[in-house]
């Protein structure tokens, strides 16, 4: 591996910004994941940005919970949840301590550890599947609730850190809506990708869910 900028670690003062400074510029990045099984690499082509109680998509709009109290800050710091009782989810909290916001990681390239993604990932069908969309690339990672408030800065080898990579040239970094969010969230363009990554997750609107009528199997 190489020695230079790009091996180098992000601070603290990276996510100590604005939600909407640090998701477009997180893309690039390497994300690092050590655990007792080896350690992962990967190249963050896609995410997403919310921010707090002033974004009715965040899981903070209506304030601090048990759940969501971490994206509080400090900031430099993992939010994990878990969605439709299958799914795990990885942000990294960013932005002043005592306001939340967060950078959920839609997608990435592996570049180091395939061999260890693919054992968790038995149905990609090939290596750009591996880590496309949230739930894959936290399964990927082996990222579950355990990591949930994790300090990227714990240490000489945490289990999440991220370093400098190669962020993309600034005209090939693309944004729009956010997948799956509805309501007054929905138009919101902090959805940020990196233009013709085949990494990528297909964008997808959000699609409000039916109630049951009575009678209604």
């Amino acid at each position: 591996m190489t020695k230079g900028l790009d091996r180098a670690p992000l601070t603290r003062d990276f996510f100590d910004r604005s939600v909407l400074e640090v998701a477009p510029d997180l893309l690039g990045r390497t994300l690092v994941r050590r655990s007792d099984e080896g350690t992962i690499e990967m190249r963050l082509t896609e995410v997403e940005a919310y921010a707090g109680e002033a974004d009715p998509g965040s899981h903070a709009f209506r304030g601090r919970t048990a759940r969501n109290s971490v994206m509080f800050g400090p900031p430099g710091h993992t939010y994990v949840y878990f969605t439709y009782g299958m799914w795990h989810c990885l942000n990294l909290v960013c932005g002043p301590e005592g306001r939340a916001s967060g950078v959920l990681l839609r997608a990435g390239e592996i570049n180091v550890g395939a061999g260890l993604a693919r054992e968790r990932r038995l149905s990609a069908r090939n290596d750009k599947e591996l880590a496309k969309g949230p739930a894959r690339l936290a399964t990927a990672l082996d990222v579950d609730r355990t990591l949930n408030g994790s300090d990227l800065f714990a240490g000489p080898a945490p289990a999440l850190s991220v370093l400098h990579g190669t962020p993309p040239p600034r005209d090939q970094v693309r944004s729009g809506p956010r997948t799956g969010v509805g309501g007054d969230g929905a138009h919101q363009p902090w959805r940020f990708w990196i233009e013709s990554d085949p990494t990528v997750s297909p964008y997808r609107a959000h699609v409000p869910r039916r109630r049951r009528t009575s009678g209604t199997p």
